[in-house]
């Protein structure tokens, strides 16, 4: 009894011990991906605004810290990394975390810094309207599972299935719009056969329209200058001789003034509106002449085969997804399984399936957090420099970082159908059903 009750402490002090030593290294890769999202942030998102709210930048920071910390559970699931009761406390401890933020804290300040920037709502009322139309929100976002078949009598209402099956929702549709854009984008930009046709004679005429054009604008407020000067001095000399009698006989006479300032103003007006036109023209011209250059390189001519292959394969996908949900099919099997199927059972190879199993999936999965890692950060700093403003760039730092959350949790749920059984337990486990 006593050997056991010191086999016993023993053991549970090596457990802390292990699970403490896996905690060092999460979280010194914790620092790492913090310290990543930071220089992002500054570099990329706010380069251009100063920052007033340090509270957004550690928002931000943090649901970009914890994203790639599932990512890093799921490698570390591959290639048995940690203790598996370390692995269980981490998943469950940056699912509930991630739930935290993108459910109840980034939606709580994406309220309150619209209303802050709203000269209708006074200093006092932020925070309590601020509150109540969180209610409304957290309501809203609950009643979106009721059409979907969410609710299981194996977890409770507070468990991570909820959540987690809310967010994927929300998730799996940002992911659909992305993957839509980027299905259509990608022939359009990389194919030559979308590509218009421009010669450099064409770029010319457009800059040379662009230089008449300034040159008039140019002319034409040099004469508004001389026109304005000129009646100046009329006026100062009105002035000066105005007791005298020939002073006298000059106010009475008609002055004649050499420029209507007034059509000129409007002249200029419109020549600087079509200068504009001008320059947006040249420049897409421009754009699409190095695009052009581009395709006949190697890599166009590698990304327009590219762009080819995966218009095939969009169109196939759809297919197959449309036979799937008419016949209401349900894949079982994962892709990397599925493949050395085909290559032990059709082909004939003698391969262990174990592991190259293993290799494959890590590295399938690397490829898929890379590509979406990089992918959504540049479509976000993107749309970020389109529509942001000094005012309004808090408020979409937040949304993004909201639309961040749910998509890189939704990636880890549909990516357990790209790893096999074995790789995937403890996701299932924690994730649900």
């Amino acid at each position: 009894s006593l050997l056991q009750e010191t086999y016993s402490v023993i053991s549970g002090q090596e457990l802390m011990m292990e699970l403490l030593s896996d905690t060092i290294i999460v979280l010194a890769s914790q620092v790492v991906f913090f310290m990543v999202g930071w220089i992002f942030f500054v570099k990329m998102l706010f380069k251009d605004y100063e920052l007033h709210h340090s509270l957004v930048q550690l928002i931000f920071c943090i649901n970009f810290t914890l994203s790639l910390t599932m990512f890093e559970l799921i490698i570390f699931e591959i290639v048995d990394f940690l203790d598996i009761g370390s692995r269980y406390f981490h998943w469950y401890f940056a699912i509930y975390s991630m739930l935290f933020m993108v459910i109840v804290l980034t939606p709580f300040y994406i309220i309150y810094f619209i209303l802050s920037s709203s000269h209708l709502v006074s200093v006092g009322m932020r925070k309590p309207l601020t509150l109540i139309i969180w209610c409304a929100y957290f309501y809203l976002f609950w009643k979106l599972g009721d059409p979907f078949p969410i609710l299981s009598p194996k977890h409770g209402v507070l468990s991570i299935e909820q959540g987690i099956s809310r967010v994927g929702v929300i998730g799996v549709t940002i992911m659909a719009l992305l993957s839509g854009f980027g299905a259509v984008n990608y022939p359009y930009s990389s194919m030559t056969m979308f590509m218009r046709s421009v010669t450099v004679m064409d770029v010319q005429t457009i800059e040379r329209k662009l230089l008449q054009t300034m040159e008039m604008i140019t002319a034409k407020k040099k004469k508004i200058v001389l026109a304005e000067r000129e009646q100046r001095e009329k006026a100062r000399g009105r002035g000066e001789e105005g007791g005298t009698w020939w002073g006298k006989m000059r106010s009475v006479a008609p002055s004649a003034v050499t420029e209507n300032i007034p059509l000129l103003k409007a002249d200029v007006q419109a020549l600087e509106e079509l200068s504009r036109h001008l320059f947006l023209e040249a420049h897409d011209l421009q754009n699409v002449r190095e695009r052009i250059d581009w395709s006949r390189t190697c890599q166009g001519k590698y990304f327009n085969i590219l762009g080819h292959f995966f218009t095939i394969y969009c169109v196939w996908k759809i297919f197959i997804s449309t036979i799937n949900i008419v016949f209401d099919r349900v894949g079982k099997v994962d892709p990397i399984t599925k493949t050395f199927d085909i290559l032990v059972n059709w082909f004939g190879f003698n391969i262990d399936v174990a592991m190259w199993s293993q290799q494959f999936s890590f590295i399938v999965v690397g490829i898929i957090v890379f590509s979406s890692t990089r992918g959504l950060l540049l479509t976000m700093s993107k749309f970020f420099i389109w529509i942001s403003s000094s005012k309004s760039s808090n408020v979409l730092v937040l949304f993004f970082s909201q639309i961040m959350g749910m998509y890189f949790m939704s990636m880890v749920v549909l990516m357990r159908m790209n790893m096999p059984p074995e790789y995937r337990a403890i996701i299932t486990s924690v994730l649900g059903d």
